[in-house]
């Protein structure tokens, strides 16, 4: 059957709305269609799991770019000569036509754990779903180049094979038997998720006994976490716009047959969940998670020595040796990271934030601001936020 003559390409775009990552390829394919060409899309509320649209088989579209095709609508596209552009990353045979640098991600979470002095290292994923086996092996490979061993846990994804409880009771039997400190690897943000949940159960200091990074810089849901989650971000607005893209080619008849594209993360997100350096000083590290609980209360240096038992010259000493900085500089370094916090986050006065962070008035919160950030408050509120000065 011949497809109708119209002006605008219709393009079946079958990417899950349901996650940050894919909200995010959706995001590139948009920035394609408003800076290259315009197309008329069909898009609905769907996650990853979801089937294609049974009409989807007898559609007499354009193009498809796709996050959840099964081999019949695969099938059926190729009978009507229609491209699709494959971005699955779930099955072992990998047929995604472009996605995440999976390798990298896992490299380079290695190397954020390994910059922190950790020597003992563990990996927390799902079964079944190749995109986590990738990150997994190249999470161990560079773990283990560098001399290091790694541990690792996996059990099934969303439709969990065993209740949410048994599962938790495995990661908790886990990571009781990993070496403290440790370093943990998961394979996304939800993952991370799991992990820190358990942590806290147990009442493992994070990130000083446990550190955490995730993958896909989900704000709200790192944000969740207790405490936030540092993770890995993905390019994915990339993944969508290389896809866009490569689908307009093919839709103007150009060959099928390319080589597969990964996209580089671009980064990592460094939240609490990793901001510290491994300390095999039991005691000291004691002190230090006290320091990061207690320091928006306006905590003293006499108070931390009051509740963990560590003399005042070791807890110098150890934390000048690991951190560059006296416990009274520690104290403060936590507190100013939640101002800088509520001033990105919130829209709160000068006054409510000083009380919030343990600053006792808004003009020394202004002037220790200044003095380390070089630079006032409201400035570093409108110099993140992009605004006018």
């Amino acid at each position: 059957m011949n497809k109708p003559a119209r002006s605008k390409p219709h393009v079946a775009l079958m990417v899950e709305t349901a996650t940050v990552y894919g909200r995010e390829v959706l995001s590139g394919i948009m920035r394609f269609m408003r800076t290259q060409e315009d197309w008329s899309v069909f898009l609905e509320q769907r996650d990853l799991l979801t089937s294609p649209p049974s009409w989807l088989n007898d559609w007499q579209g354009d193009g498809i770019i796709s996050r959840g095709s099964t081999d019949e609508m695969i099938e059926a596209a190729v009978r009507r000569n229609i491209p699709v552009v494959e971005l699955n990353d779930r099955s072992e045979v990998d047929k995604a036509h472009v996605r995440s640098d999976d390798a990298k991600i896992g490299e380079m979470a290695a190397r954020h754990l390994m910059e922190r002095g950790f020597q003992h290292f563990a990996f927390c994923g799902f079964d079944f779903e190749a995109w986590s086996q990738r990150r997994q092996e190249a999470f161990i490979k560079t773990i283990q180049q560098e001399g290091g061993q790694c541990d690792a846990f996996n059990s099934p994804w969303m439709n969990l094979a065993r209740p949410w409880e048994e599962d938790q009771q495995a990661i908790s039997e886990w990571l009781q038997s990993l070496p403290k400190p440790c370093g943990i690897f998961t394979c996304n943000d939800l993952r991370g998720q799991h992990v820190l949940a358990v942590c806290s159960t147990l009442e493992l200091t994070v990130p000083e006994e446990v550190a955490v990074i995730g993958v896909d810089n989900d704000e709200l849901l790192c944000q969740f976490c207790q405490p936030p989650l540092s993770s890995v971000i993905p390019n994915a607005e990339a993944v969508g716009f290389l896809a866009a893209e490569r689908l307009s080619r093919w839709m103007k008849g150009e060959s099928h047959h390319e080589t597969q594209q990964v996209v580089a993360p671009t980064g990592v997100a460094t939240r609490l969940s990793t901001d510290v350096v491994a300390i095999d000083h039991p005691e000291v590290a004691s002190a230090l998670a006290y320091i990061r609980q207690h320091a928006c209360e306006g905590l003293t240096v006499d108070e931390v020595l009051q509740n963990v038992a560590v003399s005042r010259s070791t807890l110098e000493r150890q934390l000048r040796r690991y951190l560059g900085r006296t416990p009274q500089q520690e104290i403060r370094n936590v507190q100013l990271k939640r101002v800088r916090e509520l001033l990105v986050t919130t829209e709160m006065a000068a006054e409510q934030i000083a009380y919030r962070a343990g600053l006792d008035h808004p003009e020394y919160m202004h002037y220790v601001f200044k003095r380390d950030l070089g630079m006032t408050p409201g400035q570093y509120r409108q110099s993140v936020r992009g605004q006018e000065s």
